[in-house]
């Protein structure tokens, strides 16, 4: 090559690039031998003067927003260096479009000389045809090897998170990462009560601003400044002020994060590929979801019910600190429109009560007018007598399960399902062997028609006789105890003399409010009581049960 500079002297920068992202080799593409091996390089450039040196210590070349980068393109422009040294093409940058831009165009434009020095590449030297191909195929290397790399730690964070690993940066308020594992979480003492204080206030009717504002007055440091004062270097992308202060709004993200029932939620958010760096959510049913994957801070059902509570209308009058005893639970029965709570002073005394919300606004309903207190006593005797028949439910099947009846009938049932089930396997092979049969000439491809579809018949039905025979052993196994945690919940009011926040919210779904003031009361998990009752009247038909007729009744 021809030397182009003549007696001209330049200011150079060297410029130095590392990041393990792109999978660079830590021990011969440190930051110290990339500028040894160009100060060596420089030693014989006595028209060189290194007037800067900008490093770029763990960022990506896949673009070029870089802090020192664009502060090296600063001096460019202010004249200051006009000069730029490399130890590779790849170093540089490893985005085939924008480094083809900055070699091809802006440098020219700019006046820019440009060495890199392992690549054997100076722009101040004249090019030989074979520079022209080999400079921008080096560059569309550099950056496929970059996606290569990409997608190579993209499926291997994908396969950690399916494997309960936790890859955040930053573990979750109320939780730290274990000390032997990185990848996993502990709970964090101090916070995890904070958690769990903010869970309870809310079943209690407290609203998500003035449990902020309680957080607040107890000097109880936000998420975000509590990681700080842990000496984590955190920023959050939702901070507004110098310091940051609990809000409704992280008050209520700490409500719908599923870690806190000790489910492992990732993926949310990803990249469209390794050259954009603005992240986008990902559909819901794309994110990686793993159960039980550490401990939880808060019981699954007070978590669904306070999930259930943020979708209803449980705003909190002025002048109260909790919302009302049936806020967000109470509807009409005819249009399900809210109803509203009013009060009306007589005779000094005040009278509150519930009309519907659509009969106050619009009079397209009428006003199903009823007294708040009505309301709370036909609520308080409902809820206990569906108390008492939920114990005698439970006392049933606990007397059923020792009914040596139940191990004979599963297994009078149980033959007959084997029975279909090598049915189906039967359907299958004949049909398999049918194909066979039509290619070999034994049979035309009419008859094997007709035959396919006679087996396929058969199959069908076999699928469906399986699928009521286990239907009736699950009806006879229906009571498993591990799965009747609901019960507990039920049965811890049992002796309760008025009615609560928490209990009505933990045990009622709504309340119906009809004509001539009849109030239907939907409880929680009647679907389960209800197949315990289903399965009392299942054993019932096959062995009288003698105890189920004092509570039948009740039932």
């Amino acid at each position: 090559m021809e030397n182009l500079t003549g007696n001209k002297s330049f200011n150079a920068a060297i410029y130095v690039r590392l990041s393990k992202e792109d999978g660079d080799k830590v021990e011969s593409d440190s930051i110290v031998n990339q500028k040894d091996l160009i100060r060596d390089y420089l030693k014989g450039m006595p028209d060189i003067c290194v007037c800067s040196e900008r490093a770029d210590d763990g960022y990506s070349g896949v673009n070029f927003e870089r802090p020192d980068f664009q502060k090296m393109m600063k001096d460019v422009r202010a004249g200051k260096v006009n000069c730029i040294i490399v130890k590779d093409l790849s170093r540089f940058g490893r985005n085939f479009v924008e480094a083809g831009r900055y070699i091809d165009q802006i440098f020219p434009f700019l006046g820019v000389r440009f060495i890199a020095i392992n690549d054997g590449y100076d722009s101040f030297c004249s090019k030989s045809s074979s520079d022209k191909i080999l400079i921008p195929f080096k560059n569309l290397v550099n950056d496929a090897y970059c996606r290569d790399i990409s997608v190579k730690i993209r499926s291997q964070l994908e396969i950690k998170r399916k494997k309960g690993d936790f890859i955040g940066s930053f573990a979750v308020y109320g939780y730290l990462k274990a000390p032997s594992d990185r990848h996993r979480l502990m709970v964090d003492e101090y916070a995890s009560t904070v958690v769990q204080d903010i869970f309870k206030w809310k079943l209690q009717g407290i609203s998500q601003q003035r449990i902020a504002n309680r957080l607040n007055e107890m000097g109880i440091l936000s998420p975000m400044e509590y990681k700080r004062s842990c000496g984590l270097n955190y920023k959050s992308g939702f901070q507004t002020n110098p310091q940051g202060k609990w809000t409704a709004v992280s008050v209520g993200r700490i409500f719908r994060n599923e870690f806190y029932i000790g489910t492992l939620v990732q993926g949310k958010r990803s990249t469209p590929n390794h050259k954009i760096r603005t992240q986008v959510l990902k559909p819901q049913e794309d994110w990686i979801r793993v159960e039980n994957s550490h401990e939880a801070i808060i019981a699954p059902e007070d978590f669904q019910t306070v999930n259930r509570l943020l979708l209803r209308d449980t705003r909190v009058a002025p002048a109260e600190e909790t919302v009302y005893l049936f806020s967000g639970l109470i509807f009409c029965g005819d249009c399900r429109r809210n109803m509203v709570r009013n009060g009306v002073c007589q005779n000094g005394k005040t009278y509150t009560y519930y009309m519907c919300g659509s009969n106050r606004t619009s009079k397209e309903c009428t006003a199903h007018r009823i007294r708040e207190k009505t309301v709370e006593q036909a609520v308080f005797q409902s809820l206990k007598t569906h108390i008492e028949n939920i114990v005698n439910v439970e006392r049933i099947l606990r007397y059923i399960k020792t009914l040596s009846f139940q191990q004979n009938e599963v297994k009078k049932i149980d033959v007959q399902l084997i029975k279909k089930r090598e049915e189906i396997e039967r359907c299958n092979l004949l049909k398999a062997n049918l194909y066979e049969s039509m290619i070999s000439g034994v049979i035309d491809k009419a008859e094997y028609l007709e035959l396919k579809g006679m087996y396929e018949n058969r199959r069908k039905d076999a699928q469906a006789a399986e699928a009521r025979l286990q239907k009736e052993i699950d009806a006879i196994l229906g009571y498993k105890g591990d799965k009747c945690q609901w019960i507990e919940r039920f049965k811890q009011y049992k002796d309760i003399t008025e009615l609560t926040r928490v209990i009505v919210v933990t045990l009622i779904d709504r309340i119906l409010v009809h004509e001539e003031m009849r109030v239907d009361i939907h409880f929680r998990y009647q679907y389960d009581f209800d197949r315990m009752v289903e399965t009392i009247g299942n054993v019932d038909r096959i062995q009288p049960i003698p105890m189920l007729l004092p509570v039948r009744e009740a039932m």
